[in-house]
């Protein structure tokens, strides 16, 4: 009998937890719960006899592989995957996938949350702007960056996009208009929405130079990594340009003073983007289901790493 651990640091919600162990009991698997744990060595201790591991925003790293003598897989809930070390589990022979799409529509929401409140002034009273006709650029178009242009295309706003990986014949056929460049996006928006991963060629790209190019009363919207953004940069605009504004749904280094921007910026407590009810029971569930498949069927359509 396979043998799965859903180690969570911040944990499922019960209908999430109910729904995995419904697809595991099915299977014939047994299920052990690790949650709100407060020390590693509870982890190494946990994933030794574990089979398959199911994470959140938990680190899996190569102390953890070592730990893991019969893991098969681990699969992040969630679209990011940089909490993972991909060439250990490699080196470990084991796969690693996340479960792409599930939080989609949660984070695409919240970028909106973000811009209703930044465009009315944080409610301070004074009066505010649309984002009716206002031009959304839209970097990378993977599944979070395609519901944010279905929903920008609600409230009547030009949608924008650029994907470096991402034709753009299909940018274009979900009726956005595609552009050459990271530059041309920004230089075309008044607003900027990131969807990028922490990747070695996207980490500290979105530099002074890059989110200078935004015309006068630009946004920018980051509910992506905190990793991709050269925060010591971003502060420096955000001093020279008054007319500028950050919002995001990450906290930034303990010594990026973002605050003292006050009416130009804003963050979330914690990282909210997956942070709803149908996002935590989505991904928790595809997490399992892809478990079994892959123990069951061999199948790595969600495999991450080599």
């Amino acid at each position: 009998m396979a043998k799965v651990l859903i180690a969570t640091e911040k944990p499922f919600s019960g209908i999430a937890v109910k729904g995995i162990k419904e697809v595991f009991d099915a299977a014939g698997y047994e299920v052990a719960l690790l949650e709100k744990y407060t020390e590693k060595a509870q982890l190494l201790e946990a994933v030794k006899d574990a089979d398959a591991l199911i994470i959140r925003s938990d680190k899996v790293d190569a102390e953890v592989l070592d730990a893991a003598k019969q893991l098969k897989i681990v699969v992040r809930a969630g679209a990011g995957y940089d909490n993972i070390d991909l060439e250990a589990a490699t080196a470990h022979k084991v796969v690693a996938m996340n479960t792409p799409g599930q939080n989609a529509n949660s984070v695409a929401e919240l970028v909106f949350g973000l811009l209703v409140y930044a465009k009315r002034n944080f409610f301070n009273g004074t009066s505010g702007t649309e984002l009716k006709d206002k031009r959304l650029g839209i970097l990378a178009f993977g599944n979070v960056g395609r519901n944010v242009a279905r929903i920008a295309k609600g409230f009547d706003m030009q949608v924008l996009a650029y994907d470096a990986y991402c034709p753009a014949d299909v940018i274009e056929a979900a009726g956005v208009k595609a552009v050459k460049s990271q530059d041309e996006l920004f230089e075309q928006s008044d607003i900027v929405s990131l969807h990028i991963p922490a990747t070695a060629e996207t980490k500290q790209s979105i530099n002074k130079a890059l989110v200078n190019k935004l015309p006068k009363g630009g946004i920018l919207v980051n509910t992506a990594r905190k990793e991709v953004i050269n925060e010591p940069e971003l502060l420096a605009l955000l001093a020279e340009r008054e007319d500028l504004k950050y919002v995001t749904d990450i906290k930034p280094d303990a010594d990026a003073d973002f605050a003292k921007f006050e009416g130009r910026y804003f963050a979330t407590p914690k990282k909210m983007g997956a942070q709803t009810a149908e996002a935590n029971v989505n991904a928790g569930i595809a997490a399992a289901h892809q478990i079994v498949d892959f123990l069951e069927k061999g199948i790595t359509k969600f495999q991450v790493n080599k």
